[in-house]
């Protein structure tokens, strides 16, 4: 392929960009304003320094099923989470100006110390001496079309389901399950409930154990009340108060059919209205400030967590995280004893950086990361830094 001039380059990279924000602005019905183009063309431009490139980073890549962005971004990149820059995604006006799609083809182009990825096509009968073209591309496209993710989304939309974090402990006085159908200790899917509390209105409940505290590593202070996820139930009929001749008062409490179980449902159950949940697609993304934090718990029963776990961290929304922040995960240096002078000495050895966290959920005080990639086991008290 000919050189190109990097204004070329720059002018290529933003019509790409912005057709791509079209595509999707006319699928989310959301407007692409004129300092959104603005943005979109300043970053599109830059691109990431060769030094950020992966040591064997290929010239071109064929998307396939399967691929997530940021599984793209590990061929090409030392750190997958800067992919924002190479493709030159404006992620804080526009969510999702890429769709890249299965069969798309992104070649590599370096100019004058910088490094970009853009679509190509290729040319030919898709042999290997086929050469690669690059021109703008429109692809107006709905969004069920099986765009690739931009992390994999399979590890954590089940997540997104099963928890939730109450600012303060809600679920003491949420409506509760009181009886079962005919008796049963245990319900499963397709079985009866009946719920006494105040609905609210709400038709779809989630079902929730006793909620434990997130405590703050470092203060002790109470983050929020994590919720074990239990299921689902949908409301078939409503509660009331019954009036008898006698004077005297019936309860009947509401009645509910569990509509999904991940584990048996019981007396004492709490039940919670169902949130509508936005799976949108997650663009990782430094803080824009120096932030410092600890693990708070990890997700489930285990002690400690590994790749592709979840773990709550101790920063919120008042302390500025946000969906797609990536931090860097730290290991406490150990202390060790000199015993190379007259006189042994305890010295602490320095803090090693060993894994990557992505944050996909934020509450007030707490947020919820899953480990992209980790060398030890994490625990909870681990610190964790900006990337």
């Amino acid at each position: 392929m000919p050189a190109a001039r990097p204004a070329h380059l720059a002018v290529l990279a933003a019509c790409l960009t912005l057709a791509n924000t079209a595509a999707w602005a006319q699928s989310a019905a959301f407007p692409v304003t004129a300092e959104q183009r603005r943005v979109a063309e300043q970053v599109a431009g830059a691109g990431v320094p060769l030094s950020e490139l992966a040591p064997n980073a290929p010239d071109s890549h064929t998307v396939v099923a399967g691929d997530t962005l940021w599984d793209i971004s590990q061929l090409f990149l030392k750190s997958p989470w800067r992919w924002p820059e190479l493709w030159g995604m404006n992620r804080d006006q526009v969510r999702n100006p890429h769709l890249i799609y299965p069969g798309q083809i992104l070649h590599l182009v370096k100019v004058d110390g910088r490094a970009r990825l853009q679509f190509g096509q290729r040319v030919g009968g898709g042999g290997a001496g086929d050469t690669v073209k690059l021109r703008p591309q429109m692809r107006i496209s709905a969004l069920d079309n099986n765009p690739i993710p931009s992390i994999p989304l399979h590890l954590i939309q089940p997540f997104l389901t099963d928890a939730v974090v109450f600012d303060t402990d809600v679920l003491a006085t949420a409506p509760r399950i009181v009886a079962t159908q005919e008796g049963h200790v245990l319900l499963g899917k397709g079985d009866l409930a009946y719920a006494r509390g105040n609905f609210r209105g709400a038709t779809d409940f989630r079902i929730f154990r006793t909620s434990r505290v997130l405590r703050d590593p470092a203060s002790n202070e109470i983050l929020g009340y994590e919720a074990p996820y239990v299921g689902t139930a949908d409301l078939i009929r409503p509660g009331e108060d019954r009036r008898l001749t006698s004077g005297k008062t019936e309860v009947v409490p509401a009645t509910l059919q569990i509509s999904q179980a991940k584990q048996e449902v019981g007396v004492g159950d709490r039940l919670a209205p169902a949130p509508q949940r936005n799976l949108e697609r997650y663009v990782p993304h430094a803080p824009d400030r120096p932030m410092t934090g600890q693990i708070a718990a990890i997700y489930g029963e285990a002690i400690n967590a590994g790749q592709n776990q979840i773990v709550a961290l101790n920063r919120g929304k008042r302390d500025g995280v946000e969906r797609g922040h990536v931090f860097a995960l730290w290991r406490d240096g150990e202390p060790v004893v000199d015993k190379t002078q007259d006189r042994p000495q305890v010295i602490k050895l320095p803090d090693e950086r060993h894994g990557v966290l992505f944050v996909f959920e934020v509450y007030e005080r707490v947020s919820y990361a899953l480990i992209i990639s980790v060398k030890e086991p994490v625990k909870p008290g681990d610190r964790f830094t900006q990337p």
